[in-house]
């Protein structure tokens, strides 16, 4: 217990007044992303992509689309918005769960980072940057491990146990939505104007999300309390 205590004391800690606060930037940021490519899918016009023209379907096509065209510089700045809140409330989380080890809070830290990285990412390089728009998408799929892995070391602490075990099994819905996702995905200019592509992203994007919300919810009421 001595050397734990000495560990944890070695980790910098968010002020106690600031920790809630920021923490709560794991739940604004997919608030205002998701916000955003609602209000945009329904307004955008289209865009051009590769020298082709192509209008643009909710339903069809996936959130990238929105950073094309008129609609780009409000999806794009909201891809990293997105991406610095969240990086900065999950650090805020996990810097304020003292019962975790300093290697234990960097291992969470940085697997719930990498998909924040990613949103980043796909907001400074739009769908015509292929290679790195793509991977910045599979950063934010790596939350397909990242889940469970985060989920056992919570799963540890007894505050923390329902929300850990939750998250174990969001690995594997994860990786199912986005088996689902792919599946129904045109690689191609012409097929972006048919399918449910659009349909299976989002629901994607929305399970992911919805696991940043609940840490931050989780972490501002124990922290309220």
């Amino acid at each position: 217990m001595i050397e734990v205590q000495q560990e944890q004391n070695r980790v910098p800690a968010v002020p106690r007044r600031l920790g809630p606060g920021i923490a709560l930037g794991a739940a604004a940021g997919p608030a205002v992303f998701t916000l955003t490519w609602l209000v945009l899918g329904f307004v955008s016009r289209g865009y051009t992509a590769w020298g082709v023209y192509v209008p643009y379907s909710p339903i069809h096509q996936g959130v990238s689309g929105l950073g094309l065209g008129e609609t780009a510089p409000y999806m794009n700045a909201a891809f990293i918005v997105n991406g610095l809140l969240t990086l900065a409330g999950i650090a805020a989380i996990f810097a304020g769960i003292p019962e975790l080890g300093r290697t234990a809070r960097r291992v969470c830290i940085a697997m719930l980072a990498l998909p924040a990285i990613g949103s980043i990412v796909d907001g400074i390089f739009t769908l015509e940057s292929f290679w790195l728009h793509n991977l910045g998408f599979a950063l934010v799929l790596s939350t397909a491990a990242g889940f469970p892995v985060v989920g056992f070391v919570l799963r540890r602490l007894p505050a923390w146990r329902r929300l850990g075990t939750a998250l174990i099994a969001a690995g594997p819905l994860t990786l199912l939505l986005a088996v689902a996702y792919f599946m129904s995905f045109t690689p191609t200019v012409a097929g972006a104007t048919t399918g449910i592509a659009g349909i299976t992203e989002r629901l994607l994007i929305l399970e992911i999300q919805a696991w940043y919300v609940a840490l931050a919810w989780t972490f501002t009421r124990r922290a309220n309390r």
